[in-house]
């Protein structure tokens, strides 16, 4: 499978997740304070809670529920009650494009 349209540039609001789906995969992305745009998994890795509706702080995403943090960088926890990553895609930019392929999670 190749990339795909996620959403506009535009669309994202600095430090808010934003919830898709893509192929039925589930991700938040996020710009961060620094402009990067990163997509992981949406889904907590301790309870099945969404993070697109978490906090933005940093580089990290933490889930609203229980205050588990995630690196949006490398998808691991970075406090407990989660100790399992959950997934990171890699995003490519494309005009205003951003642009997603669900089947390929990033080697961190």
């Amino acid at each position: 499978m190749s990339a795909q349209r996620a959403c506009g540039v535009a669309e994202l609001e600095q430090d808010a997740p934003l919830r898709v789906e893509l192929d039925g995969v589930p991700m938040a992305i996020v710009k961060d304070s620094d402009g990067e745009i990163h997509a992981i998994g949406d889904t907590c890795t301790h309870g099945d809670i969404s993070l697109s509706e978490g906090f933005v702080e940093g580089k990290t995403l933490e889930c609203w529920a229980h205050g588990s943090a995630f690196s949006l960088c490398t998808g691991k926890p970075l406090n407990l009650p989660a100790y399992e990553p959950v997934p990171v895609y890699a995003v490519e930019i494309d005009g205003d494009d951003v642009l997603i392929d669900p089947t390929v999670t990033k080697e961190v």
